[in-house]
């Protein structure tokens, strides 16, 4: 059975992640999605006209990618298994520690870009502006999402930090 688990190596928790059913998780990110549009509307008037396009974001070392969808007046954030992915107008591809670290603040797109460890695909002008939304969001959008947990937020709070740790160390 563990040699069926995705990335050797990969840290934990995340191998299990092979084995979540994606409905479980969907509601997850639907809580994710709501809360960064109601604590960061400015994010819509950031993206302009490429707040009604689609973005697959594919942490290359899971079994899914997320299909971003920032339309102001109905977001949504989804899991989808990879063969199963819809249609988008971009694709951003990069290991799961990569796109945490970009979206927490503490990677450069354009370094991971030029590095070869993020890969962009599609609409290259809808992503960056996606990029310049996100990096201009007060607070950050890792602690935008982890206060969405309401009650549970001290727990989604020290998984940030548990992902933060794995993300400062070295790759082999």
């Amino acid at each position: 059975m563990l040699a069926s688990l995705p990335a050797p190596g990969l840290p934990w928790p995340l191998p299990l992640l092979r084995f979540l059913p994606l409905p479980l998780l969907q509601p997850i990110l639907t809580l994710i999605g709501t809360q960064v549009a109601k604590a960061q509307p400015d994010v819509f008037r950031r993206l302009g006209g490429h707040a009604e396009k689609s973005f697959v974001i594919d942490p290359t070392d899971l079994p899914f990618v997320l299909v971003l969808q920032p339309r102001p007046e109905a977001p949504s954030l989804s899991a989808w298994r990879r063969i199963n992915a819809p249609q988008s107008h971009a694709r951003i591809a990069g290991s799961f520690l990569n796109l945490f670290d970009l979206i927490d603040g503490a990677l450069d797109g354009d370094a991971l870009f030029f590095s070869r460890k993020l890969r962009v695909t599609g609409d290259t002008e809808a992503v960056v502006a996606l990029r310049n939304a996100l990096d201009d969001v007060d607070g950050g959008v890792v602690e935008s999402i982890t206060r969405a947990f309401g009650p549970l937020s001290g727990v989604a709070a020290a998984t940030v930090s548990h992902l933060r740790t794995l993300g400062e160390r070295k790759e082999p």
